[in-house]
């Protein structure tokens, strides 16, 4: 199923209509499939292929040997290059794999030298942003993440487990996520139509969280995201906005952990007070959360807030798979650091002076941590009263 799975992020979340060029991120242990990509890709017509390739080995002997100073001035860490290529337009294939428990103890490592990698890259990450460069973060399978999940033949039961979210496992993937965000836009059609002013989150984890939403907010979904017939997370089960950085208040609590950089946030919360984090903590990983916080000047405050059912095809397997990428689509999740443009309108069309005077967060970092349970709550306050869009765990229509 590698090909169907390769075929569906090369025409359904890609696109090689402005340069014929793909610029593949992945780590040395997925060099096989890497291999296919390149042959399929060739396929399509692509004249060039940039492989940025990362070893967790390296990345590991790096942050154990070396002091802070040394890290920060690495040229390992330096992804400048990914700029480079997003200026020439390239597609760019994000391949995502965990190597949980691997970097156990380097938390303060892991969180400076994340923030070294991203401001290496600031170009790309505002022509994404902006949807002027194709991209899609896709996840994909290694023997560490199989064994920590599953034990023994892990790798392959994770695989499976992949594919089958991702829909590989129907006759026709593409036509089978084209049927599913039709689904997505009926909910965002609805929470559009209710003209939300704010969101109020309770659960029994302790949250009591209220969201102000900029004015005229819209909802939206890789249904509605479409740019160039991309996809631009796969997987992806949910329904997402942006709330008014400058008015969150309350205080929330994460339902899974936060794989970050390759290590592990647990148990953790944040009080919020005029949008911004306050105080938190962690049972584990507080290093890291600290680092995502102070990343830039916004990156204390919200800049997406994501609906999902708990009564869902990743939720209903029972697993935390250890990865952003996949737990999010199980859960409502927040998001601390940048905003969505799309969400406003004209949004996309405004400078970051604009945004941020709209409401709309932005900043280097964009950080989604995971909320929900089976006994989330969520009220719509509106100008005509408050809907219960959400309870127990599910999305509901009034």
């Amino acid at each position: 199923m590698d090909i169907k799975y390769i075929n569906l992020l090369l025409n359904k979340c890609l696109n090689f209509d402005k340069s014929k060029i793909l610029f593949v991120n992945y780590d040395k242990v997925n060099r096989d499939f890497v291999e296919k990509v390149m042959i399929e890709a060739k396929k399509l017509g692509v004249e060039e292929i940039y492989l940025d390739e990362d070893d967790i080995k390296v990345y590991k002997n790096k942050l154990e040997t070396m002091t802070i100073e040394e890290l920060k001035k690495d040229a390992y860490f330096d992804k400048s290059i990914w700029n480079t290529y997003a200026l020439k337009h390239a597609s760019f294939l994000i391949l995502d794999t965990e190597f949980p428990g691997y970097l156990e103890g380097l938390d303060e490592k892991i969180g400076i030298v994340s923030n070294v990698i991203r401001n290496s890259r600031k170009i790309f990450r505002e022509m994404e942003s902006k949807n002027e460069v194709p991209w899609v973060i896709a996840a994909l399978p290694n023997k560490i993440w199989g064994t920590s999940l599953y034990g023994e033949d892990g790798y392959v039961k994770l695989k499976n487990a992949i594919y089958k979210m991702c829909m590989i496992d129907t006759p026709d993937p593409i036509k089978a996520w084209e049927d599913y965000l039709k689904h997505l836009k009926d909910k965002t059609d609805y929470l559009n139509s209710l003209e939300i002013e704010k969101l109020h989150y309770t659960n029994s984890l302790g949250t009591d969280l209220y969201l102000t939403m900029p004015k005229n907010n819209i909802w939206t979904s890789i249904a509605d995201d479409l740019k160039d017939n991309m996809l631009v997370n796969m997987p992806s089960y949910e329904v997402f906005t942006s709330p008014d950085y400058r008015y969150t208040k309350g205080i929330v609590y994460s339902s899974k952990p936060l794989i970050y950089g390759g290590g592990v946030v647990d148990e953790f919360y944040f009080k919020f007070n005029n949008g911004k984090v306050v105080n938190y903590g962690a049972s584990k990983g507080k290093d890291i959360l600290k680092s995502i916080i102070e990343s830039d000047s916004n990156s204390c405050y919200l800049g997406e807030c994501a609906i999902v059912d708990y009564n869902s095809p990743i939720s209903n397997t029972g697993m935390v798979f250890k990865t952003t990428l996949i737990d999010e689509n199980a859960s409502c999740h927040l998001a601390l650091g940048d905003g969505f443009n799309m969400t406003i309108p004209s949004g996309i069309n405004m400078n970051r002076k604009e945004l941020l005077e709209n409401g709309i967060n932005s900043s280097l970092t964009h950080v989604d941590f995971m909320i929900g349970t089976p006994d989330m709550k969520i009220e719509a306050i509106t100008k005509n009263g408050v809907v219960t869009i959400f309870e127990n765990g599910n999305f509901i229509k009034s």
